[in-house]
């Protein structure tokens, strides 16, 4: 059996084969330049020509890391057949989770963070454009581009934040005025005195 993994998803192949043999594979799906060269070698082998195949890939030595996956991807064309002895134990959890990246958040996390209630309003700008493989977006061309969580920190971390963030000066009660404008003169009202107006009676008391 196979399993093949490409970011955001994971396809396992099980072959039947009847006869052992080597047979001539080729890529089912057209993906662009380069899509007439997809072809490979498969080759039908018993028990003992499994273990002698495997041998012989691991005798050849090199391993795949991040960094190796990350040069691996790359678009290219007509490309030979590479082996490596050891592949990273994290790699191909961080392949299905787009997440090869160091310092990207990985989907299954992404996933906790929305399974407990999201991160609320103060998490809504917190976000880059999420790349697919192949330095290209996917997706549909309407609404905006997808993207992922940028960062995240603790509850103490917030909270240092936002009182690092709490203004420190002081407040005035002067009134605003606009560029290039004078500021008016105060408004002042008199009332009449007493004596011009006479004093009032209440008609209940008279």
């Amino acid at each position: 059996g196979q399993i093949y993994a490409m970011p955001g998803m994971e396809t396992r192949l099980h072959a039947v084969i009847n006869k052992s043999g080597d047979y001539e594979g080729f890529s089912a799906n057209y993906s662009g330049a380069g899509f007439s060269g997809m072809r490979f070698a498969f080759h039908g082998l018993d028990d003992a020509g499994f273990q002698a195949w495997i041998a012989k890939a691991k005798d050849g030595g090199g391993k795949l890391d991040r960094n190796g996956y990350l040069e691996l991807e790359q678009p290219s064309e007509n490309q030979p057949v590479r082996h490596y002895a050891a592949v990273d134990a994290d790699l191909y959890k961080a392949i299905l989770n787009m997440c090869v990246e160091p310092g990207k958040m990985c989907m299954s996390e992404m996933s906790q963070i929305d399974a407990k209630g999201g991160l609320g309003m103060a998490g809504i700008r917190n976000t880059l454009p999420l790349l697919y493989d192949k330095f290209a977006r996917r997706g549909t061309i309407f609404g905006p581009a997808p993207s992922y969580v940028a960062s995240i920190c603790t509850t103490e971390e917030a909270l240092a934040a936002s009182k690092a963030d709490q203004s420190v000066t002081p407040m005035t009660s002067t009134p605003i005025v606009g560029a290039g404008l004078q500021r008016p003169p105060p408004l002042s009202i008199r009332l009449p005195s007493p004596s011009a107006t006479g004093t009032l009676r209440s008609p209940f008391n008279s």
